[in-house]
């Protein structure tokens, strides 16, 4: 019988290597690796791992970050790890294979893999967020934004996958067919219009001023008016960026400039 490629991620390097003593010790699991999130996307995917001990909450890239990252082909079986209260996790309960909380000991680590091989072997498993990862993820991003608009976006570079919270994002830069964020001195390029672009963003904190460029009301730090009713917005950083007089009355309208 070929074992189950398992992968544990979580931040933590303690509870990575406790989960990996209980795990080896079971002939039929083979633990293929364990990593923060940032890094559980590309190893989930090289090792080809079938079952995934994974943490909620990790710094960069939680652990729904970590799913959304996934081709669909790649998605393996999932037993969440958390240290979430067990009414937070009610939440994916019926869809996650199962969840395990913090402290967790042995036999409930063996129970949630026990769960994890009886759906194997049933087939390939359902997507473990599709329908159950937004009351959670609402939970863990208690940020005041618009409903459906996103917290994050994930960006591949340079072989990996980068976590950018929309809240860090400067202004966004049209480039051809593709889209720039500014992140505090940082770009990063997606290939996504900015019509896209536009309706995933909050729009009470993200405008579009003119039609190569969407800005983090947050950053602005003056207003400069031209001629013929365009204007000159300076960033916090000092970058200007130009408010079209097409798309001024909408951003007085957000931004509460005085005409």
């Amino acid at each position: 019988m070929t074992p189950i490629r398992v992968a544990i991620i979580d931040d933590e390097p303690l509870a990575r290597a406790a989960l990996r003593v209980v795990l080896a010790a079971d002939p039929e699991v083979e633990v293929v690796g364990d990593c923060i999130g940032v890094d559980a996307p590309a190893l989930i995917e090289r090792a080809q791992a079938r079952l995934v001990f994974l943490d909620v909450q990790m710094p960069e890239l939680d652990g729904f970050g970590v799913l959304d990252a996934l081709r669909p082909e790649a998605l393996p079986a999932v037993v969440f790890v958390t240290a979430y209260d067990a009414h937070a996790v009610r939440a994916f309960d019926v869809h996650a294979v199962d969840y395990v909380l913090k402290p967790f000991d042995d036999a409930r680590v063996l129970t949630a893999l026990a769960r994890a091989k009886q759906r194997l072997a049933r087939g390939a498993p359902e997507r473990p967020d599709a329908g159950a990862g937004d009351p959670l993820l609402a939970l863990l991003n208690q940020a005041d934004r618009a409903p459906g608009a996103l917290s994050r976006f994930l960006v591949r570079t340079r072989g990996k996958i980068v976590a950018v919270r929309c809240e860090d994002i400067d202004w966004i830069e049209a480039t051809d067919y593709y889209a720039t964020l500014h992140v505090g001195g940082t770009t990063h390029l997606m290939r996504q219009t900015m019509a896209e672009l536009e309706t995933r963003l909050d729009p009470r904190r993200f405008v579009r001023v003119h039609r190569g460029a969407i800005v983090n009301l947050d950053r602005i730090r003056e207003i400069h008016p031209l001629f013929r009713g365009d204007c000159t917005l300076v960033l916090a950083d000092g970058t200007q960026v130009k408010l079209s007089r097409t798309r001024r009355a909408e951003f007085e309208r957000l931004f509460g400039t005085p005409r």
